[in-house]
């Protein structure tokens, strides 16, 4: 049984098809061969653009020269209005001063200081959890929002502010693709930006509202009264070469990504983790067994959920929460004897990249157990981004590898989930890898 993929394109459309397809989702305008190149290229009359998929390319692009790969002006296009000059953008010495501050928030030790944090999410959300058939991406959006608002502002999702935070949120990742057209067509500077009204007055009340929890934690640590949380630990970090701390203005921008790329790209993960278990019953059953060590809230117990992990980063291989990265060649370059003009976009894909057929044994089927094998080994090491890699890898990545197999744990320590009949869910990519209509379950207690 292999578990949805969608299905590719004929392999020559027209420019016209192609956008047509790329609006309505990346993922199935893409054709079949780019799961066998190690180098694809576009030619349209507005842009050139190179997918890569050989892993020695990948790395001379995320890790050995990333100052010369920098991200695309054009990936911001449809984030901006939300985002802002958040670290996820950025690039040169803004983006440096910007890690020098937050990095310090996410070191190793942070995390079991964030942990209880992690656990009172995950205990909330399997209390949520009801019987009968439910769309589980709900509640997965709904536990790892959770996480990052009791991590970085130590409220519970119920607290109001972040109530109406959350579900704006909801409305916006369901307009916005994480790529839009301007990713790809050069637009100049003085051409006005085309995004869906709905969309700006969603990402315009999403800030005003995270500009209001940052102004009371502004006051909390002046006050002296502040909790030590990410948000404190982050809004009193100074940059070390220049003693600075981030401006308000900053604080939102960071913590609209925070909160995109932590609440997104976890509950996609889940929703997906959670489906998979529903597919393949025997790996649900392995997960279960190992929840029953989690009784006490103790950040040790992660060493005991191996399977669990094994399951989350192969649900990440499958489905990875952020398909694609584009990265643009700051000067002419040579890949595979193929000239690359300065300015073009390079496509990195982790959709392609973990699915890829020289690569991977097996790559369109769910094996958790592949980890352990010397190709999982190699292709782990050199073929699985879902964070990214190199200087610009995700700075939660340790964050959502406890996080993800915590609640996954938790809620199969109570429950069993099954597939719904008629109802197999078809991945699309919105700002994160979604279902087309949701993720049907159905829950009982176990």
């Amino acid at each position: 049984m292999i578990p949805p993929k969608p299905p590719s394109r004929p392999d020559r459309v027209s420019l016209w098809r192609y956008m047509q397809l790329f609006r309505q989702d990346i993922l199935s305008a893409q054709p079949a061969r780019l799961y066998r190149a190690w180098m694809a290229e576009f030619r349209t009359p507005f842009f050139r653009s190179y997918l890569m998929n050989q892993p020695e390319l990948v790395k001379t692009v995320l890790k050995d020269r990333p100052e010369d790969f920098p991200k695309s002006d054009r990936v911001s296009e449809g984030l901006r209005p939300l985002l802002g000059n958040s670290v996820f953008l950025t690039n040169g010495e803004t983006w440096k001063r910007q890690r020098r501050i937050i990095d310090p928030a996410f070191e190793g030790g942070r995390l079991r200081e964030t942990f209880p944090a992690m656990w009172d999410a995950s205990e909330a959300a399997a209390s949520r959890m009801s019987e009968g058939v439910i769309e589980i991406e709900e509640q997965t959006s709904h536990a790892a929002a959770d996480v990052i608002f009791r991590t970085l502002f130590s409220i519970p999702i119920e607290d109001a502010l972040a109530s109406a935070v959350f579900h704006e949120f909801r409305a916006y990742q369901r307009s916005q693709p994480i790529l839009n057209l301007a990713a790809f067509v050069p637009l100049p500077r003085w051409m006005p930006r085309l995004f869906r009204r709905d969309t700006r007055a969603s990402a315009a009340r999403i800030r005003a509202l995270i500009a209001k929890l940052v102004i009371q934690r502004a006051q909390e640590i002046a006050d002296g009264t502040a909790p030590d949380d990410l948000a404190t630990k982050i809004m009193t970090t100074h940059d070390p070469e220049t003693g600075e701390t981030l401006s308000p203005e900053e604080m939102v921008d960071q913590v609209a990504i925070f909160f995109l790329a932590g609440h997104e790209t976890s509950a996609s993960a889940l929703a997906w983790a959670l489906y998979l278990m529903a597919l393949y019953p025997e790996w649900q059953e392995k997960v279960a067994a190992e929840a029953k060590a989690l009784t006490d809230c103790d950040f040790a117990v992660m060493s005991k959920l191996p399977v669990t992990r094994d399951v989350f980063r192969e649900t990440l291989r499958l489905y990875p929460p952020v398909p694609m990265m584009v990265r643009e060649a700051s000067c002419p370059e040579k890949f595979r004897d193929r000239a690359v003009p300065q300015g073009s976009q390079l496509v990195l894909s982790p959709w392609h990249l973990h699915r890829h057929e020289r690569l991977w044994e097996r790559p369109d089927e769910f094996d958790p157990g592949r980890w352990q094998t010397e190709n999982g080994k190699t292709c782990g090491r050199d073929a699985y981004i879902p964070f990214s890699a190199g200087a610009r890898v995700c700075t939660g990545a340790g964050f959502a590898m406890v996080e993800g197999p915590l609640i996954l744990a938790r809620l199969l320590r109570d429950v069993t989930v099954s597939c719904v009949e008629g109802r197999a869910p078809l991945p699309v990519a919105h700002l994160t890898v979604r279902a087309k209509d949701g993720i049907w379950l159905h829950i009982g207690k176990r």
